[in-house]
């Protein structure tokens, strides 16, 4: 987990520097806060332009449980990364990259539990029709 992490902040300050030689290069004199502002920003329109046209197309096509999943997936990663954290930080375990992966396939075992017993109670009902 020490490792994967370290890997995540290595590829970061990669990037974080590489928009700091930007912001001199053209002498631009954004501060810190402001770059983080305007990158950030762009990087959650991109994310909008993106997921807005699969989603919009998901419940087009009735599939909200598929964006009630995504959502929750995604909630489910930052949850346990943030738990690991917090037991690094408060030093009340260990920082483990397995207990994330043990986290997240919980998740995804007892949701495919719920698929399949959805999916029987959806044939059922189309059956009786």
């Amino acid at each position: 987990m020490k490792t994967f992490l370290y890997k995540v902040i290595e590829w970061i300050t990669k990037f974080h520097t590489f928009f700091l030689s930007l912001n001199d290069k053209f002498e631009y004199r954004f501060s810190d806060k402001e770059l983080h502002f305007l990158i950030i920003g762009f990087l959650g329109m991109g994310f909008i332009f993106v997921v807005y046209p699969v989603f919009k197309w998901l419940a087009k096509h009735n599939h909200i449980m598929t964006i009630a999943w995504i959502y929750v997936f995604t909630l489910i990663i930052v949850i346990t990364f943030a738990i690991e954290i917090g037991q690094k930080v408060s030093g009340t375990g260990t920082m483990d990259f397995a207990d994330i992966v043990f986290g997240v396939v919980g998740f995804i075992c007892m949701f495919s539990v719920l698929a399949g017993l959805r999916g029987v109670w959806h044939g059922i009902k189309k059956i009786m029709k």
